[in-house]
């Protein structure tokens, strides 16, 4: 039995969905047609671990809501049953989980997505999956930062410690004479 909302209700909806659009990092949107509910409550558990809300909305929703925002870029692929991904931080991990879901679940289909005001299409989002997460990028910069430092104080240590050396040799020198 299908619940007709009312118009309240929708503009509602679309302005709550347009907000999220407003703050978000990155945006999937794919087409989960043949996905049962056991598999769509697993890629929503995966996809929630990595902190990305994923939406089942109604395409005419969607596109009312894109509109004035960077999602707008990509509504031709609102057509069939859609959801979207949202990620408000890391924009990798939608695109790593969907397309590890995609990979294993033939019937999840990655449509396009939008990160900013750049479209992404389904070998830019393969790409993105691709990096590292934001946490092992933060990892490798922090080990960067780290490793300067230290390598500063080893090779001053090791000025230091040769001419500690020269004014020893100097002073035997001087002692012997």
């Amino acid at each position: 039995m299908l619940v007709s909302l009312k118009i309240e209700d929708k503009k509602r909806i679309a302005q709550d969905l347009k907000e999220r659009f407003k703050k978000s990092k990155v945006i999937i949107v794919t087409d989960y047609k043949g996905l049962n509910v056991t598999n769509i409550n697993a890629l929503r558990r995966k996809l929630r671990e990595a902190d990305v809300e994923f939406k089942v909305v109604k395409n005419s929703l969607l596109i009312r809501a894109a509109e004035d925002t960077g999602v707008a870029l990509i509504k031709e692929h609102f057509k069939g049953p859609s959801a979207v991904a949202i990620s408000y931080d890391d924009p990798v991990s939608p695109a790593k989980v969907l397309t590890e879901f995609a990979g294993e679940f033939k019937a999840l289909e990655i449509k396009a997505g939008v990160m900013g005001d750049k479209v992404l299409d389904l070998s830019a989002i393969k790409a993105l999956s691709d990096l590292p997460s934001r946490e092992v990028l933060l990892g490798m910069v922090l080990s960067t930062m780290n490793g300067v430092p230290t390598a500063f104080a080893r090779a001053l240590s090791d000025n230091i410690g040769r001419l500690l050396n020269v004014l020893t040799a100097v002073k035997d020198q001087k002692e012997a004479a």
